[in-house]
C-alpha cells in the first residue's frame, strides 16, 4: 500500500501547536525530526489534499507544507525487524512473534502493536515505563491518556494495579490494545474506550495514578482535566516530550499545583511523575 508523508516546518515557538493539530486531525503520531520538522501521514492523495487545505486555514503562522509519496511498504510487518525481548526496569516486553512469548512469567508483556503506537522501542514510551514501575502501587486505579497499542495500562496490570482504563480517539489503535490485553491474560482488569481524553477522563477517574504519554502541548492543554480525573495525592506521569521541553513544562506542572517527584530520561526522550498535593 501507497502512502503519503506530509512535512511541517513553522517556527519554533508554534511546533507544539501545529503538532497537537496535526494530532488531533490525523488521530497518529507526529514525528518531529532533529532538524524540526514534523512529518505527520495519510493513507492516500485525496486525504493528503484535504489535510494540507484544513492545516492552512486552522493555523495563524507562517507554514511550510510538502506532500511526498512514501515507498510502497508493509509497514504491518517491516517494523519487526530486528526486534527482540527488551528489559525495563520489573517488566519484559517480548514482540509476540518470537518464540520466547509462547511462556511469559508474571512481569513479561507480550505485544504487537500491529499500527498503534507504543511497541516499548520508543525512548518516551520506555520513560513511562520506567516512572510507572517505580511509582506504582499494588491495587492501584489507572487511567492512561492516549493509550495506544496498550502497553503502559497492560504494564500497569502486570505490576499490581486492579483495574487500568486507556483513552485513545484512534478505534483501530483499540482494537490492537484488545487483542493485546487478551495476548497477555489482563481483559477482565483492562479496559480501552474510545473518544476524547478531555471529555472521559474525569468520567473515569479519580485515579490513583494517570499516565500521558502524549506532545507537551496536549499535556499542558489536559492539564486541568488531568486535575479532575486525580484525587487527592494521585500521581501523574508524563511523557512525550524531549529534554529541551522539560524545563518549560516543570514550571507548568508547578503552577497546575503538582509536586514534582521523579523525573527520567531515555534517548532524548523526558519522562515526569508528579504528585497532586492533599
Amino acid at each position: 500500500m501507497t502512502w503519503w508523508a506530509i512535512d511541517v516546518r513553522t517556527s519554533a515557538g508554534r511546533r507544539d501547536s501545529v503538532g497537537a493539530w496535526l494530532v488531533a486531525r490525523t488521530g497518529q503520531a507526529v514525528e518531529e525530526r532533529d532538524d524540526g520538522t514534523l512529518v505527520a501521514f495519510a493513507a492516500d492523495e485525496e486525504a493528503v489534499a484535504a489535510l494540507v487545505e484544513e492545516l492552512g486555514r486552522a493555523v495563524d503562522a507562517p507554514v511550510v507544507i510538502e506532500p511526498r509519496r512514501v515507498e510502497s511498504t508493509d509497514w504491518s510487518t517491516r517494523w519487526r525487524e530486528g526486534l527482540g525481548p527488551r528489559k525495563l526496569g520489573r517488566l519484559t516486553i517480548i514482540p509476540s512473534w518470537l518464540p520466547e512469548a509462547s511462556a511469559p512469567d508474571p512481569l513479561t508483556i507480550v505485544l504487537d502493536p500491529e499500527t498503534a503506537f507504543g511497541s516499548g522501542e520508543h525512548g518516551s514510551t520506555r520513560a513511562a515505563l520506567t516512572l510507572l514501575s517505580r511509582l506504582l502501587q499494588p491495587g492501584d486505579r489507572v487511567i492512561d491518556l492516549g493509550s495506544g497499542s496498550g502497553i503502559l495500562a497492560i504494564a500497569a496490570i502486570k505490576l499490581g494495579a486492579a483495574r487500568a482504563i486507556g483513552i485513545e480517539i484512534d478505534p483501530e489503535a483499540n482494537e490492537v490494545a484488545a487483542r493485546n490485553a487478551a495476548r497477555n491474560g489482563v481483559s477482565d482488569r483492562v479496559e480501552f474506550l474510545e473518544g476524547d481524553a478531555a471529555t472521559l477522563a474525569p468520567l473515569v477517574g479519580p485515579a490513583d495514578v494517570l499516565l500521558s504519554n502524549i506532545l507537551r502541548a496536549v499535556n499542558t492543554a489536559l492539564l486541568p482535566v488531568i486535575v479532575r480525573a486525580l484525587h487527592p495525592g494521585a500521581s501523574a506521569i508524563f511523557s512525550g516530550m524531549e529534554q529541551p521541553e522539560a524545563e518549560e513544562f516543570r514550571q507548568t506542572l508547578t503552577d497546575a499545583g503538582f509536586r514534582l517527584v521523579q523525573e527520567t530520561l531515555d534517548a532524548g526522550w523526558w519522562g515526569v511523575a508528579a504528585v497532586l498535593p492533599r
